[in-house]
Formats: structure tokens, sequence, C-alpha cells
């Protein structure tokens, strides 16, 4: 279904790092529509229910059910004004997500053709962490990691050798 630039390292290291913390009888809610990587973690035999494209800024529905085990958002907080809200209501007792990181080098992306494909914030690691224990969640494994592209430049030079991604497990503290 999902052809052409999948960005398969990115991917593959997503699930090494969920594997260390869910299981697969435990049922997950993935925020933001199907995509390549909630079908990775089906076909990996997660249980796997992603959200329908509602504006979570606006309708925090979703996550305020107790039918969810585990919690992912790869890549989704980016793209929120306020992801702490979504992230103050989640009912489930575990979370894993990842953020771009913002880089020294590079401005925040924002799309030429699609109003909603833009980054209201790139994090750095702190203020993730900081914007987590807020809504009440304690972070209990981090990391930080490349995706380099296959460009020719000075940033797809820096790209190699810099963390663009940052990807949390977190547990519910109160």
């Amino acid at each position: 279904m999902y052809e052409g630039k999948i960005p398969k390292k990115r991917y593959k290291h997503t699930l090494k790092f969920l594997e260390q913390f869910v299981t697969k009888d435990e049922r997950i809610l993935d925020l933001g529509v199907s995509n390549p990587l909630s079908e990775l973690l089906r076909k990996n035999d997660f249980h796997v229910t992603n959200t329908q494209g509602e504006d979570l800024d606006l309708d925090t529905t979703a996550v305020k059910t107790d039918d969810f085990d585990v919690v992912t958002a790869f890549e989704i907080f980016e793209h929120m004004v306020s992801p702490f809200n979504v992230l103050n209501d989640i009912q489930a007792r575990k979370l894993v997500a990842s953020v771009p990181l913002k880089l020294w080098f590079a401005s925040a992306y924002r799309s030429k053709t699609d109003d909603w494909d833009r980054h209201y914030h790139e994090f750095e690691d702190w203020q993730f962490d900081w914007l987590l224990e807020k809504a009440g969640w304690r972070v209990r494994k981090r990391e930080k990691f490349t995706n380099p592209v296959r460009k020719v430049g000075i940033r797809p030079i820096l790209r190699r050798f810099t963390p663009r991604y940052y990807l949390v497990y977190a547990e519910r503290s109160k």
C-alpha cells in the first residue's frame, strides 16, 4: 500500500525500541491515521488501533479511554499547537513517542503544498522530557538517533552524525 520513500532504518529502530517495553498482548492506540509504521507493527503481531485523523489539539476523546494499554505517537506532537492537552488526557499507563529534534543547521519543516504538514514544534530533548513530566509522565528510557538522507550537501553530511529523532518510553507517574 505504501510505496516509495519509507524510512526503513527509522522504522526498524522504532520497532526494536518498542519491543523492549510493549508485549504483543497489549492493546496499542497509535495517534494518527494508519501509516507504514503502524502497518509494520501489525505485521509484527502487535494489536494496533489508529486514531481517525481528528484534530487532537481540539478533541482528545480518543485517548480518554481505558481500552488501551499503550499509546504510541511517532512524529505527531511536532504538528500540534498544544501537545500537552492530549498527553495530559491519555488514560493508558504506557507511552512510546518520538519527535524530531531541533537542529541548529536546519529550520523547522514546513510543506509548501500542505497546510497541515508543518512543524509547530521541533524539540530539544529536555523540552520534550519537561512536557511529558508536566503532563504526568515519567520517562523510563530515551534514545536519540540519526536518519541520514542520500543527498549531497553540507546538511546531509551533518545528518549522518547529528541525531535527528528523540524516542522515549514513559509511564504514568500519577
